[in-house]
């Protein structure tokens, strides 16, 4: 693997809501649609190479998927399936569409990308980056799931220091995304993921998110949680924007 991206799943009542907030919050500009139904697009940064897309959903809910950028997918996705992991479509453009052994849906892609964008800074002289996606596991698949993306990725795997819920994967240098990977109270379900901003002020980065039209949820003393404009979770982290690391 030498990238890896997410896209935003949405929904068709909310995807003009949300496509036009997550332009405001990365101040990202969008590509022309795409695909057989114009139902894709990708959020351009103003430097590196592009890592958050969406796709408006024929049906269902809003979500997150990840896209692995790979050399071969077909033979990554035997990989994957080795591993655990369930392949649901082998399309005939190449890309293989899988779910994680614990129901995450995931892509591997042919699309080459290597270069990291840099943080944007605000009129408010904070900084920040979407850089992290939450993997959220119910408690029954948590163990298995960890160890499943640790091999898929060949990442290591340690456990936070913030709080024990929380184990995250190391990415490589220059890689536009981590994986964090989270441990739920409820005992069972699908697992789901989340995306998580790093900034290096967090109270001023959450007016900015505010401002343009999201909802606090709840404070902890590390990140906050939030909804955007069409009720999609997200975290907004007191980590460096640059390193991950926490400030």
């Amino acid at each position: 693997m030498f990238w890896l991206s997410a896209f935003l799943d949405l929904a068709p009542d909310e995807l003009d809501r949300d496509v036009a907030f997550w332009q405001g919050v990365t101040g990202y500009g969008l590509s022309a649609t795409r695909g057989a139904g114009q139902e894709f697009a990708t959020l351009v940064p103003p430097d590196g190479d592009d890592f958050l897309r969406v796709q408006r959903l024929g049906a269902g809910a809003s979500r997150i998927h990840l896209d692995l950028h790979v050399e071969d997918p077909q033979a990554e996705a035997d990989r994957a399936a080795s591993l655990g992991a369930v392949v649901t479509t082998r399309h005939e453009l190449g890309h293989v569409v899988m779910a994680s052994p614990g129901g995450m849906t995931f892509c591997f892609v042919r699309h080459r990308a290597t270069t990291r964008p840099q943080p944007a800074t605000w009129p408010g002289g904070q900084r920040s980056l979407v850089d992290q996606v939450c993997l959220d596991i119910p408690q029954d698949g948590f163990e298995r799931e960890c160890a499943f993306w640790a091999a898929l990725t060949g990442w290591v795997l340690a456990a936070s220091t913030v709080a024990p819920e929380f184990h995250h994967l190391s990415r490589p240098e220059g890689m536009p995304l981590t994986l964090l990977l989270q441990r739920l109270g409820e005992p069972s379900g699908p697992v789901r993921a989340h995306l998580d901003l790093a900034t290096s002020d967090r109270a001023a980065e959450t007016a900015r998110h505010v401002a343009l039209g999201a909802t606090v949820r709840a404070e902890h003393p590390w990140w906050t949680v939030l909804s955007s404009p069409a009720g999609s979770a997200y975290c907004i982290t007191g980590r460096d924007p640059v390193t991950g690391v926490l400030s």
